[in-house]
């Protein structure tokens, strides 16, 4: 599949950064952009405050989590406005 990107306005220090890290590697700086790009990890799925959450059950073990049986006795519909 060819795609085409095109690049304006790229700062000549950054396309010159390009160009040594390419002769570096033996390639073009085409094929040099392009591993960089296909280097970008893909997007962490879990957001960091769930990560969080999980580390710190994980580092308290299985205390300080046991909650008491379910009542059904005790439950009650919540109605909102």
């Amino acid at each position: 599949m060819a795609s085409v990107i095109t690049v304006r306005n790229l700062d000549p220090e950054a396309k010159q950064r390009i160009k040594r890290r390419a002769a570096a590697h033996d390639r073009s700086m085409e094929a040099e952009i392009r591993a960089i790009l296909e280097a970008v990890p893909e997007p962490d799925p879990e957001p960091a405050i769930i990560r969080a959450i999980r580390l710190a059950r994980q580092e308290m073990g299985d205390g300080g989590w046991d909650l008491p049986p379910r009542n059904q006795e005790q439950q009650r519909e919540v109605r909102f406005p």
